[in-house]
């Protein structure tokens, strides 16, 4: 394939990569909006916004099998369509329930694309080096549509219906089913044996009760846990085991354990897990200060954290082309340094503007890693074992996301009521929000007090964790050599193959 084909199929492969993003971060915006015109209820919304990620983190890791088995291409494109149908179905959507079902049949649709993107630039760039260069340069496509989606929906709301929201989906899926054809490598599946619909059925079970029952607890706090909750996790669990030992005892698993034998898929992987626990619980106490604390509406407090998405995106094109040079563990230890240092701002920031700032730092250090440990991962497994590998990539991310917003927010949560004052009434006890709520200025000084304090405290523990994953870093990926053969390569943006 020629350099030009090859920088052409890469700028294609960004499209899900920046709609998956997008997605989610302007029905955010919607949501208010949409709730009020289909008169959809709290528990609905919920439903809303939370089926499309339960749904694409259960079938991670079957996508990224399949894919395996009959073509990244073939899978990639099949979830386009129906990526496009599904957003076509929620913007028209007359009631929430036919919007759930739209929502979840999007979640099954965009479980497809990453995997299938992440296997693909794999087969586009063989050498390490450049497919670090192309890896970064999905994920900057990637923060790129986080960042677009709030000004996006609301620019789309201020001349049409809620329902416009989802019609850049079907835009960009409409684009890559006539692009893909013409310049994605065909790559017809190489692993043998047919889809075992058990172990489908086990990875679901494991993957979606669990993260059910860690949004619960994000949202209860751990103090407040339920017995559905519990029971969540313990089926999760359970159903985990049987997962594992199933795939040991199959000639050709859905996922192949193997690879866990890699000790730099190993340490990559659970690296990404860590990184992303700290990273989703920062990001929900920061933006909850922002609001709630600050005063900044959501659009607002969303484009307040625009440089730090800005620094993280120059930090993920920058972390591979310091390992041209730099063996990756020094790159990405680094980087969680970096990263633990500004969240240690954080936690004695004495203004809103300081703690922008700090986080910023951190959010720079955390891109180092970012795009570097993806590429890890899939560079350790077989090329045709390289969409399962995705998926586990994708997958500890997304684990590592909800555990943070469970554990780092009921952490917050946890600091907030232990800093209130005494005498405190019980609304205020029950969060910022609740205090909030109530408008008398009595509670809102102590309560405001209080979260700043819960804050400090939560980027303080993430700091210290970042510290432990710079040390795990450095102990399980310093034998991963630099990827530099000879002179430096070009930018990312413009890879040959």
């Amino acid at each position: 394939m020629s350099p030009t084909r090859t920088r052409l199929a890469l700028a294609v492969l960004t499209l899900p990569a920046l709609l998956v993003a997008l997605d989610l971060s302007v029905l955010l915006v919607a949501l208010p909006t949409l709730a009020e015109d289909l008169g959809a209820d709290a528990a609905q919304q919920l439903w809303i916004t939370d089926v499309y990620g339960f749904l694409v983190a259960g079938f991670l890791v079957t996508m990224g099998s399949l894919g395996d088995r009959i073509g990244r291409r073939r899978l990639l494109l099949v979830g386009a369509a129906a990526f496009g149908a599904a957003s076509l179905a929620c913007a028209f959507a007359p009631t929430p329930e036919v919007l759930i079902a739209a929502r979840a049949l999007l979640g099954v649709a965009g479980a497809t694309l990453m995997p299938s993107t992440l296997a693909l630039v794999t087969s586009l760039y063989p050498d390490p080096r450049r497919r670090g260069a192309a890896i970064a340069t999905v994920f900057s496509a990637i923060m790129a549509g986080g960042a677009l989606g709030p000004a996006l929906g609301g620019l789309l709301l201020a001349h049409s219906w809620w329902g416009s929201v989802f019609l850049p989906g079907v835009a960009v899926m409409m684009l890559l089913l006539v692009a893909g054809p013409r310049l994605l490598p065909a790559g017809e599946g190489t692993e043998v044996g047919r889809l075992d619909l058990t172990s489908v059925a086990l990875s679901l079970l494991a993957l979606l009760p669990v993260v059910h029952g860690v949004k619960e607890l994000a949202r209860g706090g751990v103090g407040d846990v339920g017995v559905v909750t519990l029971l969540a996790l313990g089926v999760g669990l359970a159903a985990g085991v049987a997962f594992v030992r199933r795939q040991r005892r199959l000639a050709h698993p859905l996922l192949d354990l193997r690879l866990l034998a890699h000790p730099a898929l190993r340490g990559a992987l659970l690296t990404m897990l860590l990184g992303g626990v700290v990273m989703g619980g920062m990001f929900l106490v920061v933006t909850q200060d922002l609001q709630l604390v600050a005063g900044l509406d959501p659009l607002a407090a969303g484009l307040a954290t625009l440089p730090g998405t800005v620094a993280m995106l120059l930090g993920v094109l920058a972390g591979p082309v310091l390992a041209r040079r730099v063996r990756p563990a020094w790159v990405m230890a680094g980087g969680t340094a970096l990263a633990a240092l500004g969240l240690a701002g954080v936690a004695v920031a004495p203004s809103t503007v300081s703690m922008l700032a700090a986080f910023t730092v951190a959010l720079l250090g955390m891109g180092l890693p970012g795009g570097l440990g993806v590429g890890l991962v899939i560079g350790s497994a077989p090329p045709e074992q390289a969409g399962s590998a995705s998926s586990l990539s994708e997958t500890g991310q997304e684990l590592g996301m909800a555990v943070g917003l469970a554990g780092l927010g009921s952490l917050a949560v946890a600091g907030y009521r232990a800093l209130l004052p005494a005498d405190v009434p019980a609304a205020a006890r029950e969060g910022l929000a609740s205090a909030v709520a109530t408008g008398d200025p009595a509670l809102l000084a102590p309560a405001r007090e209080a979260f700043t304090g819960a804050v400090g405290l939560t980027a303080a523990v993430s700091a210290v964790v970042l510290l432990g994953v710079s040390a795990l870093v450095v102990a399980t990926l310093q034998h991963v050599p630099a990827t530099a053969t000879s002179e430096p390569a070009t930018a990312p943006e413009l890879v040959d193959a």
